[in-house]
């Protein structure tokens, strides 16, 4: 199934088991806090982990792709990397989402006063977890093929538009221009 298709299910079905939580119990609020602060402590943990296993495997490959702008497909950039930088650079924008869903949290919590979105993020921190595609790599073994192909498809609002480019005519081609702004 879709990540997104299955992180809007997961969040809906979170959302009608949220209804039913009595949040007004301090009891039942200290719980749902604790079990966030652990989800994401969890989540943290295997992200490090998961960087750890790379620095160790240091995959010295040379990746070699065109990064589309999808806005201007004339400013594609060529972008020439090693697996295990390529790698890092993933697991450091997850750990960024992390990060940064923990600032939304403690403001919409802390400062807002919402208690349902804590119940929820407990739950899909797991599921992103789940999706991420280094930890299906270097944690759950699986081969960098299909989906886990590098560099990883974007797969977001813009699409195929915004996937890099791996096939020999594009590199030769934004080789190409690179050479040119050279001369």
């Amino acid at each position: 199934m879709n990540p997104a298709v299955s992180n809007l299910v997961i969040s809906l079905a979170a959302m009608q088991v949220a209804k039913r939580v009595p949040f007004d119990d301090p009891q039942v609020l200290v719980y749902v806090r604790i079990a966030y602060v652990a989800t994401q402590a969890i989540v943290l943990g295997v992200y490090y982990y998961v960087g750890s296993q790379i620095r160790k495997k240091n995959d010295q490959t040379v990746l070699k792709y065109v990064e589309p702008n999808p806005m201007n497909k004339d400013e594609s950039k060529l972008v020439t990397t090693t697996v295990r930088d390529y790698d890092l650079g993933e697991v450091s924008k997850l750990m960024r989402a992390v990060y940064m869903g923990l600032a939304m949290m403690a403001f919409m919590h802390l400062y807002l006063g919402y208690t349902q979105p804590l119940f929820i993020q407990a739950l899909m921190g797991f599921k992103t977890l789940y999706d991420a595609k280094p930890v299906a790599i270097h944690l759950f073994g699986k081969p960098a093929e299909g989906d886990l192909k590098r560099p990883f498809k974007a797969g977001g609002m813009f699409g195929a538009a915004s996937d890099p480019l791996t096939d020999k005519a594009a590199i030769d081609e934004a080789e190409k221009k690179i050479g040119k702004k050279d001369d």
